[in-house]
Parts: C-alpha cells; sequence; structure tokens
C-alpha cells in the first residue's frame, strides 16, 4: 500500500497536538486520585481499630486504586510525546498499555489480597466491636467515591450518543483513562454497599463470619472489574477499529465524492484516544490528471476530518492512484 500526501513525518501540527480530550481525561484521574488518597487512609485507620475484615478489604481497593490513577498519569504523559523516527504515529497507544497494568493491578493487588484476607479471617474472625466509624468512614467513601464517578460519569455522556446506555457508551468508549476511572469508582461505590452490609448483618446476627465474607465478595467484585478493564483496554491495545457504524458512515462520505468510481474495503485503527488511522481502497476515474486527483484527495480529506476531527491519517491503497493515472 502507497500513503498520499498525509504522511505523518509531513504534518508535524496535526500529529503532534495535543489530544483534544486529555484536559477531559487528568481531570478525571485528578478527581479520583483526590478521593481514593483521603478515603485509603481513613478506612486503614479505622479497619485498624475495629479489626473488620471488609473494611481492610475496603481500605487495600481503595489504596490499589489510587495507585492506579498514578499509573493512567503515567500513560498519559508518555502518549502526548510527538512522534519521532521509532514512533512515527505517535505513542498514543501508551493509555491502553498503562490501563492494561491497572486492570492487573486490581485483580492482583486488589482483588487478590481482598479474597486472601476474607479467607484469612474466616479462619480466626475478630470479635464483633463497636461498628460507628465503620459507618462513618464508609458514609464519607460513598461521597467522595460518588463524586469521582459522577466526574467519569459526565465526561463519558459529553460523547455519549441519545440512544446508548451508559454502559454502552463505555464499552464505545476510546479514553481508556476514563472509563477505567468510571469502572474503577463503580466498583468501588459497589463495594461500599458490601462492607457495609456485612458489617451490619454480622452485627444484627451477632455473627463474626459475615464481615470476613464481605471481604471476599468484594474481591470476587475486583476480579470482575479487573477483566472488564483488561477486555475493553486489550481490545484498544491490539488495534480496534472505529466500529462497524462510523465505517459505514466513512463509505458514503466517499461514496458521495465524484471523483471515485467505486469505494472498496475502508480499514481504521484506533492509534489513542483522538487519533484515528483510516486506509482507503477506492477507485478513481480513470483519466483524471495529477492536479485532478490531488484536489480530490485534499476534498475527501477535508469531508473526512469534519466528519471526525480525532482520523489525523488518511492512506490512498497505490493500485487506487495508478489507476487514475492510465
Amino acid at each position: 500500500m502507497n500513503e498520499n500526501k498525509n504522511n505523518p513525518e509531513n504534518q508535524p501540527d496535526s500529529a503532534q497536538q495535543d489530544k483534544p480530550g486529555a484536559g477531559d481525561s487528568r481531570k478525571v484521574i485528578y478527581a479520583a486520585i483526590v478521593a481514593n488518597l483521603g478515603i485509603a487512609a481513613a478506612k486503614f485507620a479505622v479497619a485498624a481499630v475495629t479489626g473488620s475484615a471488609a473494611m481492610l478489604a475496603e481500605g487495600i481497593h481503595s489504596a490499589v486504586d489510587t495507585g492506579n490513577e498514578l499509573l493512567l498519569l503515567v500513560g498519559e504523559k508518555i502518549s502526548s510525546r510527538k512522534p519521532d523516527a521509532r514512533h512515527p504515529f505517535g505513542y498514543g497507544k501508551a493509555v491502553y498499555f498503562w490501563a492494561l497494568i491497572v486492570a492487573l493491578s486490581v485483580f492482583s493487588l486488589g482483588g487478590g489480597l481482598s479474597i486472601y484476607h476474607g479467607i484469612h479471617s474466616l479462619q480466626e474472625p475478630a470479635p464483633l466491636t463497636d461498628p460507628f466509624w465503620n459507618y462513618v468512614v464508609l458514609g464519607v467513601a460513598f461521597l467522595f467515591e460518588g463524586y469521582s464517578w459522577n466526574v467519569s460519569r459526565r465526561a463519558l455522556n459529553s460523547k455519549r450518543r441519545p440512544d446508548a446506555t451508559l454502559w454502552q457508551t463505555v464499552k464505545a468508549s476510546k479514553d481508556a483513562s476514563v472509563f477505567t476511572v468510571f469502572i474503577e469508582d463503580s466498583a468501588a461505590l459497589l463495594g461500599i454497599v458490601i462492607a457495609a452490609a456485612g458489617i451490619w448483618l454480622g452485627h444484627l446476627l451477632d455473627n463474626p463470619y459475615i464481615d470476613p465474607a464481605a471481604s471476599i465478595l468484594i474481591g470476587l467484585l475486583l476480579v470482575g472489574a479487573a477483566v472488564t478493564l483488561a477486555r475493553e483496554t486489550g481490545a484498544l491495545l491490539v488495534g480496534e477499529s472505529v466500529g462497524v457504524e462510523q465505517t459505514g458512515r466513512l463509505k458514503d462520505i466517499f461514496r458521495q465524492d465524484p471523483a471515485l468510481e467505486d469505494v472498496g474495503r475502508l480499514m481504521t485503527m484506533q492509534l489513542g484516544p483522538d487519533d484515528i488511522l483510516l486506509t482507503a481502497a477506492v477507485r478513481f476515474r480513470r483519466g483524471m490528471r495529477i492536479d485532478e486527483v490531488d484536489l480530490a484527495i485534499a476534498r475527501l480529506e477535508s469531508a473526512v476530518r469534519e466528519f471526525d476531527p480525532a482520523i489525523r491519517r488518511v492512506y490512498f491503497e497505490a493500485a487506487a492512484l495508478r489507476s487514475a493515472m492510465r
């Protein structure tokens, strides 16, 4: 395949500019860090006083989430680097790599440690103590986590289609930082509910085994969140397309151009949250002059970018260009 004049090395301005959504992604991450850092400290302090296994699991959860948000910031920082000779398409996929590391962290540290501690506490359950401070910390944690969750939800809603559910928007999102924080915070809110229910039922039934069981449930919840994150970020990391619906609309744009006789396969690949590569197998009308082909290419590029500004690179197959010159 031979590219058109849109070579990334010849387009420093479009390829090297800051990602349009970078500010929103970092705002979501910063909100999550502030929330999780304070919550983790409070949960560990109360767990040490009360001996609650569920509270300790929640402390581990918040501490892991704090470290994960820092990893996402590393990915955001690397992804903003300018393209160079070794990475001519830029470093956009660094976000997906570090989001995958976050998924592994949630699975091993968050889920694994919570399950391990819950099983250990089942063997030697701590005696029941006054749960007052447990409820206070969990209530405050729910408010902070809810704030962070709402920030990520608003970021997702800004790109949500009118007919799409929030979960469909998460699956369609290409901004790994945003949907990672959203999934983590969703798991955190559910974990707080499980921890509170475990502590309450344990005291209601005077049963010290319910609290450790809640810790195991929180661990299983985190494992489920980690698997979901790994599936979504893994697909982006190996080269996910923009989707069948959007590709079909792009094909319609090409078909409307009078310079094209036929539109074959269009292929897209997500290079970063706001950076898409498009290759087009098309056939120009035969006998077109070089300047006419050049004008047609510029016209198509403009139409594509008007449809989706994230498509920064458009490549045409060599056969399409050769056929136009015959």
